[in-house]
């Protein structure tokens, strides 16, 4: 498996020792002025993401300055709509240790909240672009809107880039078969199960991470245990059966088929993500791992017993196996 620039794809939180995380307006130091910025969501850090941040990076190489990334934390659209906002492609670990397989040197995670929100577009510059980082050059996305009631944009910080001396770059959109790539169209394309097309846009395979813990050992009951992850998700960007292949338990990858949603059968609204692994025995709870969704099976369905659930489960790894052996 390829991360984004043909980085290996980043497993655990040391992964990211090489980027300094600095969490918090408060936490920004002297030493974090001068520097070539960009900031945004990136969720997913998708290729689109990843030919800005690439952009950044040479650009910071060139000016021998630290590249700087800046995100939020809630993202704004969960802080205003919260479980109402869309379903995020990353959590900010994972996001963290993608940037950081990048070559990204600083990550600066702006808590998102009532005061934050509150800032004027002016008031944000000044602050954090200006006497914060006193950035050199900054790229900003083509729809980046910023400051109360969004009123930041292009042309704002065009004024600031005159009059403090900072050069001011517009990253348009990447387009991947005459559709924009963004966020928004990967989820669509989760939902959709159109894997390979996320795995395009992606540069990469949709992978969840987490720790295996403890569930109800139901799957063990009738045949078909499974490795259970705690999410730490609102919610997810896609449910269903998925052909799986599992990073984490060994040197190489283990095939499997996934399982995430509520299960209806034991009446739990906890969204969950279960992998039943294949030819795999060991115990593996407390261990970090990373699941990479290949195909998707099907939908989620409703099951009137545990005998009907386990005749079908048995057809959904038949068919996980013949599509990974495909893929």
């Amino acid at each position: 498996m390829v991360g984004p620039a043909g980085a290996s794809a980043p497993h655990e939180a040391n992964d990211w020792t090489a980027m300094e995380l600095i969490r918090g307006e408060h936490n920004l130091r002297p030493r974090h002025r001068g520097c070539v910025a960009t900031i945004g969501n990136f969720d997913g850090v998708h290729i689109g993401h990843q030919a800005v941040l690439n952009n950044l990076i040479r650009c910071a190489r060139e000016q021998h300055l630290p590249a700087t990334v800046i995100v939020f934390e809630p993202q704004p659209a969960e802080y205003f709509a919260g479980e109402a906002a869309p379903a995020r492609l990353t959590r900010l670990r994972e996001k963290v240790a993608l940037l950081a397989a990048l070559g990204i040197d600083r990550l600066l995670v702006l808590r998102f909240d009532a005061a934050l929100a509150a800032l004027s577009a002016d008031e944000f510059v000044r602050r954090i672009l200006i006497d914060g980082l006193a950035v050199q050059s900054l790229t900003i996305g083509d729809d980046f809107k910023f400051g109360k009631r969004r009123t930041g944009d292009f042309s704002v910080l065009q004024r600031y880039a005159q009059r403090h001396g900072f050069v001011l770059g517009r990253a348009d959109s990447l387009l991947l078969a005459g559709e924009r790539v963004s966020s928004t169209l990967i989820r669509a394309k989760l939902l959709a199960g159109e894997m390979r097309d996320v795995e395009r846009m992606l540069g990469r395979r949709y992978c969840i991470g987490g720790r295996v813990v403890h569930g109800h050992k139901r799957g063990r009951e009738i045949g078909f245990p499974t490795a259970n992850l705690d999410l730490h998700r609102i919610k997810s960007p896609l449910a269903g059966i998925y052909a799986v292949s599992v990073r984490g338990l060994g040197a190489t990858p283990v095939a499997g088929v996934a399982y995430l949603g509520t299960r209806p059968i034991i009446d739990d609204p906890r969204f969950v993500l279960e992998v039943h692994l294949f030819d795999f025995e060991r115990d593996c709870y407390g261990e970090h791992i990373e699941v990479d969704f290949v195909a998707k099976v099907r939908d989620d369905m409703v099951f009137s017993s545990f005998e009907a659930l386990s005749a079908q489960i048995a057809r959904d790894c038949e068919a996980a196996r013949v599509m990974i052996a495909a893929a």
